[in-house]
């Protein structure tokens, strides 16, 4: 059942619903075997909550297919990918506060490191401090090109966003970043007739980003991708009757948050300790947090099974602080799977751990983990599934039908 489905179902009560997402939870073994991440972790708090409620697997796209963040965390909030498909940049640009018009397009950037060849040595530019990201993008900002308003702002270590504004923009355009070292940029390519003219002007501002770029020792080079506009989807609360609360570090989640219509809870600090407080802080004020982790995700794709192993078992020992809330309804989730063997996002299902100790069905399985979760009771099953599964464990469903 899709979202616009659900309302004529929806009944109000005080319920309280919390979402915690561990980005890139899901692993495999770093050898035939061998335990996940998240088999490995001591994580007696979260497996006492699988003891007491219901585990399963969810699909973030649809089988065999890798996701990007993006479109995973909208399908965690119930929009089916496939059908609302939004670039990476409207995300990130949303999260620092950059406006996103129709018809503007947006794309996220990260600084790379290039050899005298113009082959990528570095995607990450040696994963550069904050401090120096600042420091290029404002070179970046003196960019300047006829007939548009460009907005470039700095997010976080090596990340940058890019937002174009200007008559006829189309956002049909292929990343540039192949993915791999050892290899140029590619340039932008248009995926339609429409963006050609786009394709061009982003091609343009890449040259000017370079030759400004080209004395620096680590991000000498730019890569863009998620190109993308303001999909104008439905808002959150009209589609589900819930006031939401985003807690994220990062800005793409903050970014995709706003996107749906969720209030960005502003807090200091970024352990997982600062996040459950920043939720404790705002508990009364609304029915709905989304709550989220980066660093299991960045540790995956760093290819640090320890690391990962070791974020994980930092959110159960601070999950109290939500337990302790008594939310009616607590899902633990990932947004995709990040296995440390493989070094990048994958197709493999997501642990999930559904606890609802007023109206959920607990299963058999006592620890949360990916073979756990493949037996659990709740199956395997779309993530965008996942809005209507808590609403009707918070009560906030009536019958369909006769």
């Amino acid at each position: 059942m899709q979202s616009a489905d659900i309302k004529p179902l929806l009944v109000q009560n005080s319920s309280k619903i919390v979402l915690l997402i561990l980005d890139g939870l899901g692993g495999i073994p770093m050898k035939p075997g061998g335990h996940t991440s998240l088999e490995a972790a001591n994580t007696p708090n979260m497996d006492q909550l699988a003891q007491n409620g219901s585990l399963g697997s969810i699909v973030p796209i649809r089988p065999g297919i890798t996701p990007g963040s993006g479109p995973a965390h909208l399908s965690l909030f119930g929009y089916d990918p496939i059908e609302h498909a939004v670039g990476r940049g409207v995300l990130e640009a949303k999260g620092i506060g950059i406006e996103v018009r129709p018809g503007d397009v947006a794309a996220r950037g990260n600084f790379c490191t290039l050899d005298q060849d113009g082959n990528i040595t570095d995607r990450r530019a040696g994963r550069i401090s904050s401090d120096e990201g600042e420091r290029l993008v404002k070179k970046l900002e003196g960019i300047k090109m006829d007939g548009l308003e460009i907005t470039v702002r700095h997010l976080k270590e090596y990340r940058f966003a890019l937002v174009l504004r200007g008559a006829a923009l189309n956002a049909g355009i292929a990343d540039t970043d192949p993915q791999v070292t050892g290899r140029a940029p590619l340039e932008p390519k248009a995926n339609e007739p429409a963006a050609v003219k786009t394709a061009l002007l982003f091609k343009k501002w890449i040259s000017e980003a370079e030759k400004i770029l080209s004395e620096e020792k680590d991000g000498n080079g730019v890569t863009l991708r998620g190109f993308g506009s303001d999909p104008q989807l439905d808002n959150y609360k009209d589609l589900y009757g819930l006031n939401a609360a985003c807690i994220a570090v990062y800005p793409m989640y903050k970014g995709v948050a706003k996107l749906v219509g969720m209030d960005v809870i502003e807090f200091e600090g970024d352990s997982p300790a600062d996040e459950f407080g920043a939720l404790k802080n705002v508990w009364d004020d609304y029915d709905y947090f989304f709550v989220h982790i980066k660093k299991t995700d960045s540790m995956g794709e760093d290819g640090d099974f320890d690391g990962k192993v070791g974020v994980i078992e930092s959110v159960d020992q601070a999950i109290h602080a939500l337990t302790e809330l008594n939310p009616d309804v607590l899902m633990i989730t990932g947004d995709h799977s990040t296995p440390a063997k493989m070094k990048s996002h994958s197709w493999h299902p997501v642990p999930f751990l559904l606890w609802a100790p007023e109206r959920g069905l607990p299963d058999t399985q006592d620890k949360f983990g990916e073979r756990n979760c493949a037996a659990g009771g709740l199956g395997r099953f779309p993530a965008y599934e996942i809005p209507a599964l808590a609403l009707a464990h918070a009560g906030r469903l009536r019958k369909y039908g006769a």
